[in-house]
């Protein structure tokens, strides 16, 4: 395959990884003459019962909700598309070693190392959750610590792509993720949030102290039972010079509760800010302690780099026609350009709300697009008050049983689930439920008793969501019969439960 050319561009040189969904390349970039990364990923060797277009069309907009994110410490996005058979994400090429190959390489590992890399972790992890994206499968094999001691998070999304609904399972009924790394609820095959990668982040760090992941086994299965049920052992039993503080951290990360975690990656920052290495000198390349006892300084033996001009502003759209930007948005959203559209109607709605009112028809028809738009856009974030707006209007105009209410209200609640507020997404979506459930077509019912019940597992109701599952098992069969993909899924996910509760 070496000499393969990749969307008449990249021509593939050397794989340096290979897992059971496709293979990294190092490539050559003919148009820009530069070294790239590019990962090649087969739609038919990911999730079982998705269509392989189906496939490629989220494996395309995950990779555009992650090139929305800008951070020094995450790997840049250059291209994405399908080749053949093939999907391929082409990435800048990281020059350095893995956190995997560093931990082994300085063994044991100074702490104050463990402390600076955690840091600059958390500083990419909180980039990333207000996007919002959940990484889902960070491990050190998944951080290069580059020459001058900075960390660059990989595969962000890859594993998102491969199963973009938190709540599905892949064929052979095991959650998306490393079973090291991962947390009790995503074990369970709960819904994740930001709180999953914190728990990822404290296994990261515990191993990085101690030498050992927390929880091992000879079996995935033993190694989930583990997360789920037994105590991590403090670091300071390994390493008492260790800090009390440092332990604290790496034990409040690893709670079994989400709700019991640090709140966020910024709160875990400001946590091990106290504990960075204030002063001193580099013990050599690929101290991750360089960004912080020289801020910006350059790499060893390298000039410095002149900063890439900045990209140019978004054009706005004064005075626009509103009838033609609306053909403008249909023409963009037609040709993919999601991004754009979400720009333009997002210029537009002010105009037009001067012009017909905020309570017109159009400006409604607008907003609503728009709340659409930057949900396909991934951005959870925007779409979530404009989605409230929409419900509160509708609800005065036609109230709370309208479907379009419904589904508006719905689809706030699909945004909580993504920004990592499983609490809120779950009250939303038992709000609406009982009206779901009075239809004559039961799988919207079906879906969100679903999602209610990964939900349940994701705040730790453990006992709830088995009811709910079953419950809906008992009903999926008596609609669509014991062969249908949801009870299928649903068997698995409660023998799964089975194997590590009992009962």
């Amino acid at each position: 395959m070496n000499g393969r050319v990749v969307a008449d561009r990249y021509e593939l040189s050397t794989v340096i990884g290979q897992g059971g969904m496709g293979q990294v390349w190092t490539a050559y970039d003919a148009r820009l003459g530069r070294r790239v990364a590019v990962k090649l990923l087969r739609p038919d060797h990911m999730q079982a019962g998705t269509a392989a277009d189906e496939m490629r069309r989220r494996f395309v907009r995950e990779c555009r909700v992650t090139a929305q994110v800008t951070h020094p410490g995450l790997v840049t996005v250059h291209d994405a598309g399908t080749d053949s058979d093939d999907l391929y994400l082409v990435m800048q090429y990281v020059e350095g070693a893995d956190l995997a190959d560093h931990l082994a390489e300085h063994e044991p590992y100074p702490w104050p190392w463990a402390v600076s890399v955690a840091a600059q972790l958390c500083a990419v992890l909180a980039a990333v959750h207000a996007v919002p994206i959940v990484h889902r499968d960070l491990k050190p094999r998944n951080v290069m610590v580059k020459p001058d001691g900075t960390i660059t998070v990989l595969d962000l999304g890859v594993a998102s792509v491969i199963d973009t609904d938190t709540t599905r399972l892949t064929h052979t009924g095991s959650p998306i993720g490393s079973p090291a790394y991962m947390a009790p609820e995503q074990a369970m095959g709960g819904a994740v949030g930001p709180y999953t990668d914190l728990y990822a982040l404290g296994v990261l760090l515990h191993e990085l102290l101690s030498g050992n992941v927390p929880f091992a086994g000879s079996t995935a299965l033993g190694v989930l039972h583990r997360h789920l049920y037994e105590p991590p052992l403090p670091v300071r039993r390994v390493r008492p010079e260790i800090p009390e503080p440092l332990e604290a951290i790496v034990l409040r990360l690893l709670a079994k509760d989400p709700r019991h975690r640090p709140t966020g990656a910024q709160e875990v920052y400001e946590a091990l800010t106290p504990l960075l290495p204030a002063h001193g000198a580099p013990s050599g390349p690929l101290d991750p302690t360089r960004p912080f006892l020289r801020p910006f300084a350059p790499w060893p033996d390298r000039a410095a780099t002149p900063p890439a001009p900045a990209a140019p502003a978004p054009p706005s759209v004064p005075q626009l026609d509103v009838a033609a930007a609306v053909d403008e948005v249909k023409r963009l959203l037609g040709e993919g350009s999601v991004t754009q559209a979400v720009d333009m109607l997002g210029g537009i709605l002010p105009a037009a709300a001067a012009e017909h009112g905020e309570s017109s028809p159009v400006v409604r028809i607008l907003r609503k697009q728009y709340a659409t738009t930057l949900m396909d856009d991934g951005q959870y974030r925007r779409a979530l008050p404009e989605l409230r707006r929409l419900a509160e209007d509708r609800t005065a105009d036609a109230g709370p049983a309208d479907p379009q209410t419904l589904q508006f209200r719905h689809d706030a609640a699909h945004c909580l689930e993504q920004l990592g507020e499983p609490a809120a997404a779950l009250a939303e979506y038992r709000a609406v439920l009982p009206h779901y459930e009075h239809d004559t077509d039961p799988a919207r019912a079906f879906d969100v008793r679903h999602r209610v019940g990964n939900l349940l597992l994701a705040v730790g109701d453990h006992i709830g969501a088995r009811h709910q599952l079953e419950a809906l098992l008992y009903d999926t069969e008596r609609a669509y019969g014991p062969y249908h993909q949801l009870p299928a899924e649903l068997r698995r996910a409660l023998t799964r439960q089975r194997q590590f509760h009992g009962g």
